[in-house]
C-alpha cells in the first residue's frame, strides 16, 4: 500500500513492536501472577472455609456486643435475721455523645428528669469521649420516664444501690459502700469479698445508634454476693446507742462509745458510738463522725486496770483477798513523783483497794511484782496487739517493754496509766474474770455453739476472787452504786482518767465503766466510754456506771436471762435501771 509516495507496511510489522526480551521472562511473568491468583483463592478458602473466626469476629464487633450484668451484692443482717444492709435494684443512665443528638426541648427534659444543670448536662453530651455517665444509681421509675421519652445515643443500665434499714443506729458496725458498690467502712469494707459476688455477661445485638436491637444470649450468669449473717442484736443495739446518746447530750460530752459482748462466745452483741452518721445520706460527713472510736480509739484506761493488778499478785501469792494494804495518808511519793487517792481511806484490804479504787493500794501492791511479770500478764490479755475483729482501721493501743519501766511507770500503770488501750481491748480482757480466768476471741459473727474454752490467763480461784471484789463495787460503799440492776447481780469497775494533750494531762477526763451480770453465772459484758464530759461530775461512777445499768439490764431482759437477786437494790444506790424506759 503507498501512502503519498511512501509504503505503508502493516501495524504488526512495525519495527517499535519489535519483541526485544526473551521468551523465557514472559513465561515467568505469567507464573508469578498465576501463583499470586493462587494464594488469593487459597486465603479466600482458609478464612471462609477452614477458618472462619477471623472474619465473624470482624464482623461482629460492628455489631455485637457483651453487655455486663450486675450481681447483687449479699446482705447483712442480725443474729436474728433482721435486714441491716440490702442492694435495692437502680438504674445508671449513660450516652455516646456522638449519638447523642439532642435538641435544647429534649436536653431540658433529660436534665428534668436527672435533676441535673441543664448546661453541664450539654457539656457531657458534647464531649469527644465515646462512653459518658449522666447519672447514676436513679430510681426505676425514673429511668422509665427517661425510656419513654426515646432519645438517640441515651442507654441505661442496671445497678444496685446500698440500703440500710437501721441508719445511724448500726452505722459504726455495717458501714457503707461507694457508688460503685465496693466497700468503704465497717463489715462493708471488711467482708468485701464475701459480699460482693461476681458480674455476669451477656451478648447483644446493636445499630449504630447504640440501641439493643436482638438479644443474642446470655454468656456468663451473675453470682450474687454471700449474705453476712452478723453476731449484733438489733434490740440491744438500740439500746446501746439510744442510752448513750442520750448520756452524752445530758453531760455535754464530746463523744462516746460503748460494746454488749456474750461472755460465753465473745459474740458482740452491740457496738455504738457518738457522734454518728446516716449512711444513706452521706452529703455532710466530717471525720468525727465516721470513726469507730469503740475500736479505733485508744485512751488511757484508769482504774479499769486495776482488776488485773490485783489478779496477778493474788495468782502469784503476794496477797490473799483480806491482806491489808495501808494507804494512808492517801499519798505514796516515788522518786520525784506523787500519787494520790481522791480521799484518804488508811489502811484497807486487797478487796477494798478494788472497791474504793485506790491509786496508792493498787501502786503498793504493783512494788511486789516484777515488772517482766507485769508486762507479760498485759501481753496476754491482749493489750499492745491489734483484737483481730476484721475491723478497719483496728489498733493494738500502747504498751512499752518492761525493761524501760521506771518504778514511777510500774506504779501508774497498775492503775491504768502510762498504757493505752482501745474500747473492744478492754472487752476482750475482762472475759477473764466473766469466764473463770480464761480469754476466749471476740467475734463480729456469729460464732455457734458455746464455746468450750479460750486461754488461761488466772487460775478459776484468782478469777471468782475478783468477781467477787468487783461485786464490791457497785455495793454500798463503792465507787459504783449507780450501776446496780433490780433483779440482777452485778461485778464492774469504774475509770476515770485525765486525758494526754501534747504529752502533758490536761483538766480533760475520759470516764468509763465496765462490767458483767449475772455475777453468780455472766452471761454479758458491757463497757461504756464517755469522752470528755462538760460537767462537774466526770467520775465514772456517775455518768458511765447510769449507762451500763440501763443498758445491761434491758439485754438481760431482752434476752430472758433469769434474775439472780432480789428486785430492790441495795441502800444508797440510784436505780437508773427502775427508772429508764427500754
Amino acid at each position: 500500500m503507498r501512502f503519498k509516495g511512501r509504503i505503508l507496511h502493516k501495524f504488526t510489522e512495525s519495527p517499535v513492536l519489535e519483541l526485544r526480551l526473551p521468551a523465557w521472562r514472559s513465561r515467568l511473568m505469567a507464573l508469578v501472577i498465576f501463583c499470586c491468583f493462587g494464594a488469593l483463592i487459597g486465603r479466600s478458602f482458609y478464612l471462609q472455609i477452614i477458618n472462619t473466626d477471623f472474619l465473624q469476629e470482624k464482623g461482629e464487633s460492628r455489631y455485637r456486643r457483651d453487655l455486663e450484668i450486675s450481681a447483687s451484692r449479699g446482705r447483712v443482717s442480725d443474729r436474728n435475721g433482721d435486714v441491716l444492709a440490702i442492694s435495692t435494684p437502680m438504674k445508671s443512665v449513660w450516652a455516646i455523645p456522638a449519638d447523642a443528638r439532642l435538641d435544647p426541648q429534649q436536653t431540658k427534659q433529660l436534665a428534668g428528669l436527672l435533676e441535673a444543670d441543664a448546661k453541664e448536662l450539654s457539656h457531657k453530651l458534647n464531649s469527644d469521649k465515646n462512653f459518658v455517665f449522666l447519672q447514676r444509681q436513679i430510681p426505676p421509675d425514673i429511668a422509665d420516664q427517661i425510656t419513654a421519652l426515646k432519645l438517640p445515643g441515651i442507654g441505661q443500665d442496671k445497678e444496685y444501690r446500698r440500703y440500710y434499714p437501721t441508719g445511724e443506729m448500726t452505722a459504726h458496725i455495717v458501714g457503707f459502700t461507694g457508688v460503685d458498690d465496693k466497700g468503704l467502712e465497717g463489715v462493708e469494707l471488711a467482708y468485701q469479698s464475701q459480699l460482693l459476688g461476681r458480674n455476669g455477661s451477656r451478648s447483644v445485638i446493636k445499630d449504630r445508634r447504640g440501641q439493643i436491637v436482638e438479644d443474642v444470649g446470655s454468656i456468663k450468669p451473675p453470682q450474687d454476693g454471700k449474705d453476712i449473717q452478723l453476731a449484733l442484736d438489733s434490740k440491744i443495739q438500740y439500746l446501746a446507742y439510744s442510752h448513750l446518746k442520750q448520756a452524752i447530750t445530758d453531760s455535754k460530752a464530746k463523744a462516746g462509745g460503748a460494746i454488749v459482748a456474750d461472755a460465753r462466745t465473745g459474740e458482740i452483741l452491740a457496738l455504738a458510738n457518738w457522734p454518728t452518721y446516716n449512711p444513706n445520706n452521706r452529703d455532710h460527713l466530717s471525720g468525727a463522725q465516721l470513726r469507730n472510736r469503740a475500736v479505733t480509739d485508744t485512751f488511757e484506761p484508769g482504774s479499769t486496770l486495776k482488776p488485773f493488778t490485783i489478779a496477778l499478785a493474788l495468782e502469784k501469792g503476794k496477797v490473799r483477798f483480806n491482806t491489808i494494804i495501808d494507804t494512808a495518808p492517801g499519798k505514796l511519793v516515788i522518786g520525784q513523783a506523787t500519787i494520790t487517792d481522791s480521799q484518804a481511806h488508811g489502811p484497807l484490804t486487797v478487796a477494798q483497794v478494788i472497791q474504793k479504787s485506790s491509786n496508792v493500794g493498787a501502786a503498793k501492791i504493783a512494788a511486789t511484782l516484777p515488772a517482766q511479770e507485769m508486762w507479760g500478764m498485759f501481753d496476754g490479755l491482749g493489750f499492745g496487739q491489734a483484737p483481730h475483729l476484721g475491723f478497719p482501721g483496728e489498733v493494738g493501743g500502747r504498751l512499752r517493754p518492761w525493761k524501760t519501766w521506771r518504778p514511777i511507770e510500774q506504779a501508774t500503770m497498775s492503775y491504768g496509766h502510762g498504757i493505752s488501750v482501745s474500747l473492744m481491748q478492754l472487752v476482750r480482757a475482762y472475759t477473764v474474770f466473766a469466764r473463770d480466768g480464761d480469754l476466749i476471741p471476740l467475734s463480729l459473727t456469729r460464732a455457734g455453739p458455746q464455746r468450750v474454752g479460750g486461754t488461761p490467763v488466772f487460775s478459776q480461784e484468782t478469777a471468782r476472787e475478783l468477781r467477787a471484789m468487783l461485786e464490791m463495787v457497785v455495793q454500798p460503799g463503792g465507787t459504783a452504786p449507780k450501776a446496780q440492776i433490780p433483779g440482777y447481780r452485778v461485778a464492774g469497775k469504774t475509770g476515770t482518767a485525765h486525758k494526754l494533750e501534747g504529752g502533758q494531762y490536761a483538766d480533760k477526763y475520759l470516764s468509763s465503766f465496765i462490767g458483767f451480770a449475772p455475777a453468780s453465772d455472766p452471761r454479758l459484758i458491757v463497757a461504756v466510754m464517755i469522752d470528755e464530759p462538760g460537767i462537774a461530775k466526770h467520775y465514772g461512777g456517775d455518768l458511765a456506771a447510769p449507762v451500763f445499768s440501763l443498758v445491761m439490764g434491758g439485754a438481760l431482759r431482752t434476752l430472758g436471762i433469769p434474775p439472780d437477786a432480789p428486785l430492790q437494790v441495795a441502800n444508797g444506790a440510784d436505780a437508773p435501771a427502775a427508772k429508764g424506759k427500754l
